[in-house]
């Protein structure tokens, strides 16, 4: 074959070759531009209910103003102001009668020691004050502390256990949940021992109680799929966070496959971000979505966990 030829039929090949890497290109640009624009409708309606924002003890990248504008200009219905040392259901009172944002605040109580710990009075003040969720708690849980301080913690102070030395929940627990359950409020797990958690949840659905299991991929409070399972079985809601995947305690991948096996409408999707060096709440819940559509989650399955099982669990459902 003359060199010619050659030459000829290599510049056909690397012409189809090229061709066939632009077509492919194009086909990736356009289906990333579909999700991007899926997830931003998505995000219309949406809640996120667990942010972290200023004023804290930590350092945070935004403050309440700020999160409410963020999450209104991407037409979400809704945000939960998490603090570990305070109550934030009047920051939340105070947001939405200033009638400045359509989105709306919502507060609630974490059961750490600057609040009393396991206390009754505690509870019920955040609840009369329009306080949705009681965690349990999260950095001074005495299994929490087993793996040391978190970055922020400012005090030494002892574990605080919820369940006794007989292997029960201790009794303050149950008052707790008569509070919550009067008030239409919801208990959340915070970061307790898994045993204490699968105990908590188990007991506080016999009293009907609602109840949320919080970031079982989190290193520290990780919760095996199949017992999140059956915890959905009897009615709790399995919270999905962003940050466990960006911080690297589970994959994607694996969570969407918890997720597959929980059930979408057993599960509600949130951030836990607002730290100081990470990105913003609003992006990371986008973010969040894409890569479910990209692993396959149907809109709906979608608007299940971001639209009507936490609006359900505010009571805007």
């Amino acid at each position: 074959m003359e060199k010619s030829t050659c030459f000829s039929l290599w510049i056909l090949c690397a012409t189809i070759v090229l061709q066939r890497k632009e077509d492919k290109e194009g086909k990736d640009r356009e289906f990333m531009e579909r999700e991007q624009e899926m997830a931003r409708e998505l995000l219309k309606g949406a809640y996120d209910l667990h942010v972290h924002s200023a004023p804290s003890h930590v350092k945070r990248a935004l403050n309440d103003y700020e999160l409410m504008e963020q999450a209104q200009a991407a037409g979400m219905a809704g945000v939960m102001i998490k603090n570990h040392y305070e109550c934030t259901a009047g920051r939340a009172q105070a947001l939405n009668q200033a009638g400045l944002f359509q989105t709306r605040a919502y507060g609630g109580l974490v059961l750490n020691w600057p609040t009393g710990g396991l206390n009754p009075y505690a509870v019920e003040s955040a609840m009369r004050l329009g306080g949705r969720f009681i965690w349990l708690p999260t950095r001074d849980a005495g299994h929490c502390l087993t793996f040391g301080n978190m970055p922020g913690d400012f005090f030494d102070r002892p574990g605080i256990q919820v369940i006794d030395e007989q292997g029960k929940l201790r009794k303050e627990i149950y008052e707790i949940f008569q509070i919550v359950r009067s008030y239409g409020g919801v208990l959340a797990t915070g970061h307790v021992s898994l045993e204490e958690a699968v105990l908590v949840c188990r007991k506080a659905r016999e009293y009907g109680v609602t109840t949320v299991l919080t970031h079982p991929e989190w290193r520290r409070t990780r919760v095996p799929r199949e017992v999140q399972r059956e915890l959905a079985e009897t009615g709790v809601r399995i919270e999905k966070n962003y940050a466990n995947v960006e911080d690297g305690d589970c994959s994607l991948e694996e969570m969407a496959e918890t997720i597959r096996l929980v059930g979408p409408g057993n599960v509600f999707l949130s951030t836990d971000r607002g730290q100081a060096g990470k990105e913003l709440p609003v992006l990371c819940m986008r973010k969040f979505l894409e890569g479910l559509l990209k692993l396959g989650f149907s809109a709906a399955d979608l608007r299940n966990m971001v639209q009507r099982v936490p609006g359900e669990l505010v009571g805007e459902g």
